[in-house]
């Protein structure tokens, strides 16, 4: 009788062949995902950051940038816009407007988007679908005609616009937290905690919500991209702050005139609508990755 033997354990250095691939993988992760909170502190401390203000004229309208100076400090780094101001003051703190604005609409979408799909996986029955049916007469509008609409309903400006894109917002949320909630509900687990008698908001406290915020966190996290590219385009639109508000939209489209000739003012601004986008994404893809190894 043949006697099976088991399987030789891996030695140390054969386990760490085949972690060290994951622990880089994951390390790369972390930095993606830590980008998030090093663009937050930076742009909490944009005013110290900042060579200029950004609403005061500091040299000659259109300087080239670097043209007497490199470092902060010597001169315009990036050059001036054509009333003389700092174009790299100004790209910092429109950066941090549009930071803080893409920020403030996920944790509203999250909020609202949140709770209503939690009630409607919870309660369930009229009460689901009539949730439900709300959140899709929202999502059948195009999201850029609806946020649109209502900036121009409610007049331009920062607040409004936060109103306009979060009205656009909350719906994703609601959608997949109902779902995540939905599939929570029918776990064994869950259904041992209804059958012993516990309450619906205890139930939605302690068995459902946890389960459904990881997926809503990344969500959330892939959404800061686009959540920039939206606030940039409405404010290039003149949806947005008006003027002389450092916005990277607004600047891009109120210097389009000056392309051909000073190609650095209508373009820095630009330049930084697409590095916040590109850390946006990256830390959400990053997010994701880390999630899907736990």
């Amino acid at each position: 009788m043949a006697v099976a033997l088991p399987a030789p354990a891996l030695t140390r250095g054969r386990r760490r062949l085949f972690t060290l691939p994951q622990a880089r993988s994951d390390l790369v992760n972390w930095i993606g995902v830590s980008s998030v909170v090093l663009i937050t502190l930076i742009a909490v401390a944009v005013p110290l950051l900042a060579p200029y203000d950004p609403l005061l004229p500091v040299g000659m309208p259109l300087q080239a940038p670097l043209k007497d100076g490199f470092l902060l400090g010597t001169d315009s780094v990036l050059g001036t816009d054509s009333v003389g101001r700092d174009i790299l003051s100004r790209v910092l703190y429109g950066a941090r407007s549009s930071w803080f604005a893409a920020l403030a609409v996920v944790g509203i979408g999250l909020l609202i988007g949140g709770l209503v799909g939690l009630i409607a996986g919870t309660v369930g029955g009229w009460v689901d679908s009539a949730l439900m049916r709300v959140t899709d007469a929202f999502l059948s509008l195009p999201a850029p005609v609806l946020a649109i609409s209502v900036v121009a309903a409610l007049g331009p400006g920062f607040v409004h616009t936060l109103i306009a894109v979060s009205i656009v917002w909350w719906p994703f949320y609601a959608r997949l937290v109902r779902g995540e909630v939905a599939r929570l509900a029918a776990r064994p687990h869950v259904e041992a905690a209804k059958l012993a008698g516990v309450g619906g908001i205890r139930l939605a406290r302690r068995h459902l919500l946890p389960g459904a915020v990881p997926n809503a966190l990344v969500a959330a996290s892939l959404d800061l991209g686009t959540l920039i590219l939206t606030l940039a385009s409405l404010s290039f639109l003149g949806l947005g702050q008006s003027a002389p508000a450092p916005e990277l939209g607004a600047d891009s489209a109120r210097n389009l005139s000056y392309f051909l000739q000073q190609w650095w003012v209508p373009v820095m601004p630009g330049v930084g609508v697409l590095v916040l986008a590109v850390i946006g994404n990256v830390a959400g893809d990053c997010l994701r990755n880390l999630m899907k190894t736990k």
